[in-house]
């Protein structure tokens, strides 16, 4: 079950069924936010699009993997409350249905991909030898059910007429093994792949880097295709980091994750989508 919700000059606001994903990215077996559309037209690629809890338990990431959704609609204005399940964490298959299954390859890979992202430096070469690596021994991703489960519920308030996305994380009952709470927002990295903020900086494509913390007050990503944007704020209490990766048919995002420690049990944001002239 799911909705899609009008917001202006064709754009739309869609979440709740994932038979619609596109399936030729290993993210179709998660379950998404709300993914943008323009004119019809999903640009979501491979994101998990916007206000999507995911959970940290050292390096290893927590997926969601459905989500029971409730909605109430007052003219232009929708509340969606949803629950999320969280449990489905990434694999490597080498075929239908057979994973490599090694905890010291897994702690290496999680390493690796932590260093890409913290460290700009060594990005480039880890990132081409991993696709390479990959290539060679016929690696894929995948997502499978973890050792652990955990429920996030998410509120959400969309304003049809501004575009103005409420969002409210309740992450108040998580198990205690958690480490990190993190709420993407992002869609496709072929539509958005232009990063701007109000401290002046203006970067495109590759530039933008993978994971890296804004520290400017207010941020946003712009499609040069689609003349579309979305842009978020500073939350106290949070870390927030901007990121954009395209690698073949594997990875294709771009946006913004707000990071916390679980202590925090609440965490309230507000999301913007405009059409640009």
């Amino acid at each position: 079950m799911g909705i899609e919700i009008p917001l202006f000059q064709g754009l739309s606001l869609k979440i709740g069924d994932p038979s619609s994903y596109r399936n030729d990215y290993p993210t179709a077996r998660l379950q998404k936010g709300f993914l943008l559309l323009d004119r019809g037209r999903e640009l979501a690629e491979e994101a998990v699009g916007f206000g999507v809890p995911v959970l940290k338990r050292g390096l290893q990431t927590i997926f969601p993997g459905s989500v029971a959704l409730t909605w109430l609609q007052s003219g232009s204005t929708w509340e969606i409350t949803t629950l999320f399940k969280l449990n489905l964490v990434e694999k490597i298959s080498i075929g239908a249905n057979t994973y490599v299954e090694n905890r010291s390859l897994y702690a290496i890979k999680n390493f690796l991909e932590a260093i890409i992202r913290r460290l700009p430096i060594f990005r480039e070469l880890l990132t081409a030898a991993s696709s390479k690596l990959r290539q060679v021994l016929g690696w894929e991703t995948t997502f499978v059910d973890a050792d652990l489960s955990a429920e996030v519920k998410m509120l959400y308030t969309v304003d049809g007429q501004t575009g103005i996305v409420s969002v409210e994380i309740d992450a108040s009952n998580l198990p205690a093994a958690i480490t990190e709470v993190v709420v993407m927002n992002e869609q496709g990295a072929h539509n958005f792949n232009w990063y701007q903020d109000t401290s002046g900086i203006s970067i495109r494509g590759e530039e933008i880097g993978c994971w890296d913390v804004v520290n400017a007050e207010e941020a946003w990503f712009k499609s040069s295709t689609s003349r579309v944007a979305f842009r978020l704020g500073q939350v106290k209490g949070a870390r927030l980091y901007r990121g954009r990766e395209l690698i073949g048919s594997r990875l294709a995002w771009a946006g913004f994750g707000y990071s916390f420690p679980p202590s925090i049990r609440n965490l309230r944001y507000e999301l913007k989508i405009e059409r640009l002239a």
